[in-house]
């Protein structure tokens, strides 16, 4: 009995270190298994994230391609509409030179006419100068030719005269005549005189009037020159002007091509961009992939480490289940057998003493 029950205690503690043990390695399992669920809602988070950090470097770049779109459009209608405006002021210089030229043909027409018009102006002048020259001269020479004549005439009444008259009255009376005729001839004379006078200041008058619009006409012509001077500066102006003008559409071509330089650049930084995004998401698909690889291998352990635990446990229920059978049966016997053999002890030193 003894034996028994010191066995049994034994027994007993060993169970419980055994019972023990067995609970602490489902533990194990158990966190074990949290942390593959740990593990497992980390790998979630961690593509959850990587996709929100894709989509939105994806809405990034999609928005800096709308900015830039955007701007480029500005800036294209900015340069469109100064070209309106420069095209626009190009008509009307192009305009302003034209009605500029009408004038200047209009005032070179102008200067013809009154070109000739003074040159008809000066023949006349000259015909009139001429007149008041030679008008004077043939007037004498006919008063001249008048006077030699009428002598001549009365030289040959007188000398008929005497010839036929033998009186002297009749003498006398013919010198009285002959008086006579002279003062008459005298009075023609000065009339003919006046008459020159009075043609003389009539030209004289003329060649003022002449003279007058001869002024006249210088001072248009003075004008008609200013004019076109003034429409000569005006004419270079324009020109400069258009020139300018042209100067600024270059110049606004230039900047046209340079911005369509500057678009092809920043289109090519773009690409450049949507390139480097590319790598930075493969590079980022590829740590992910290795992540993932990393954590499925240590999931992979894990799972081993588990099969590790369950082959433990399922050798240590083994072992304690055979060890327990093993003792519980030897337990048995053993106390069956002590117990007869005591009890065979018992009836034997009991029936020998009694016998004796």
């Amino acid at each position: 009995m003894i034996m028994s029950t010191i066995f049994l205690r034994a027994y007993s503690g060993y169970f419980l270190y055994h019972l023990l043990h067995f609970l602490h390695l489902l533990l194990l399992l158990l966190l074990l298994l949290q942390l593959l669920l740990l593990l497992l809602l980390l790998l979630l988070l961690l593509l959850l994230l990587l996709l929100l950090l894709l989509l939105l470097l994806l809405l990034l770049l999609l928005l800096l391609l709308l900015l830039l779109q955007l701007l480029l459009l500005l800036l294209l209608l900015l340069l469109l509409l100064l070209l309106l405006l420069l095209l626009l002021l190009l008509l009307l210089l192009l305009l302003l030179l034209l009605l500029l030229l009408l004038l200047l043909l209009l005032l070179l027409l102008l200067l013809l006419l009154l070109l000739l018009l003074l040159l008809l102006l000066l023949l006349l002048l000259l015909l009139l100068l001429l007149l008041l020259l030679l008008l004077p001269l043939l007037l004498l020479l006919l008063q001249l030719l008048l006077l030699v004549l009428l002598l001549l005439l009365l030289l040959v009444l007188l000398l008929l005269l005497l010839l036929l008259l033998q009186q002297q009255l009749l003498r006398i009376l013919l010198l009285l005549l002959l008086l006579l005729l002279l003062l008459l001839l005298l009075l023609l004379l000065l009339l003919l005189q006046l008459r020159l006078l009075l043609l003389l200041l009539l030209l004289l008058l003329l060649l003022l009037l002449l003279l007058l619009l001869l002024l006249l006409l210088l001072l248009l012509l003075l004008l008609l020159l200013l004019l076109l001077l003034l429409l000569l500066l005006l004419l270079l102006l324009l020109l400069l002007l258009l020139l300018l003008l042209l100067l600024l559409l270059l110049l606004l071509l230039l900047l046209l091509l340079l911005l369509l330089l500057l678009l092809l650049l920043l289109l090519l930084l773009l690409l450049l961009l949507l390139l480097l995004l590319l790598l930075l998401l493969l590079l980022l698909l590829l740590l992910l992939l290795l992540l993932l690889l990393l954590l499925l291998l240590l999931l992979l352990l894990l799972l081993l480490l588990l099969l590790l635990l369950l082959l433990l446990l399922l050798l240590y229920y083994y072992y304690y289940y055979y060890y327990y059978y093993y003792y519980y049966y030897y337990y048995y016997y053993y106390y069956y057998y002590f117990y007869y053999y005591n009890y065979y002890y018992y009836f034997y030193y009991y029936y020998y003493y009694y016998y004796y």
